[in-house]
């Protein structure tokens, strides 16, 4: 190998480096925004007001979109770790598990769709078969989860089904509803 041909693959590792601290950059700004959105919320069932919407995983959702599902949930996982800590402290180790099995449902179903098929359709797909994965996966993480950490009855979760299933429809539904209009144009950024 010469001089010319180790200076250009030194300058290909450098680009390369470069281009991941930039995707870094971007998924770490993702997840401050979504720390930032999280703030934003109100309950979606006055007389339960523990389930409350928010839109901080349109962020993520966008990440997923961008990066791919593992960068996803790598996102969520920074995103639940950081939000667990500080801004919904009060939660603890419970909000974090349910808030990684949630959105990392949603993210990885979503996420593997629109790898697989970009595009308007695929990206609605992704959309609705994530929200009803998250749906469907938070029925029994709430059966098992819920009472231990809540230590309430195995009963008194059963009977807010109804509620915990139509919460997770709406709040994915949502979140979803607002990535899939944002995503286009927050993507030319994040393509850059």
């Amino acid at each position: 190998m010469n001089g010319q041909n180790a200076a250009d693959n030194g300058a290909g590792a450098v680009t390369l480096t470069q281009k991941k601290t930039v995707k870094l950059a971007k998924m770490a700004m993702l997840v401050a925004i979504s720390l930032l959105l999280v703030n934003i919320h109100f309950p979606i069932f006055p007389p339960i007001a523990f389930m409350e919407y928010d839109p901080a995983d349109i962020p993520i959702l966008i990440g997923t979109f961008a990066f791919g599902p593992a960068a996803g949930i790598l996102i969520t996982v920074v995103t639940a770790l950081l939000q667990g800590f500080t801004v919904s402290a009060a939660s603890g180790l419970y909000g974090i598990l349910m808030h990684i099995i949630a959105t990392g449902t949603y993210v990885l179903v979503a996420g593997f769709i629109y790898k697989f098929h970009k595009g308007k359709k695929s990206a609605v797909i992704a959309l609705i078969a994530g929200t009803l994965a998250m749906t469907a996966i938070m029925v029994p993480a709430n059966l098992t989860i819920t009472p231990y950490f809540m230590g309430v009855p195995v009963d008194a979760v059963t009977a807010l089904l109804p509620f915990i299933i139509a919460f997770n429809l709406i709040k994915a539904g949502v979140n979803g509803l607002i990535t899939f209009l944002v995503y286009k144009r927050v993507s030319k950024f994040l393509h850059r």
